[in-house]
């Protein structure tokens, strides 16, 4: 699946955002926020993946995964 056709084109201002179990919170406003394994925007009303415990967000199921598998070769989990 290729992101860039899933989601436009991001304009605006990166968002800081905190991360919990079921919802996040904006902390300081934006559109936007990075994923954390390809640096892909992902706009704030698609967000649906992301790490509580890394307080990162990721673009998709396979981005999540990925993260997940690299946490698990370097023995983090």
């Amino acid at each position: 699946m290729n992101h860039k056709d899933t989601f436009p084109p991001v304009m605006g201002k990166e968002a800081k955002v905190l991360f919990m179990d079921a919802d996040f919170r904006v902390i300081q406003p934006g559109d936007f926020v990075r994923c954390a394994v390809t640096g892909q925007p992902i706009p704030l009303k698609d967000l649906r993946y992301w790490s509580v415990e890394l307080q990162e967000a990721y673009i998709g199921p396979e981005a999540a995964m990925k993260r997940h598998l690299q946490r698990m070769t370097e023995g983090r989990e």
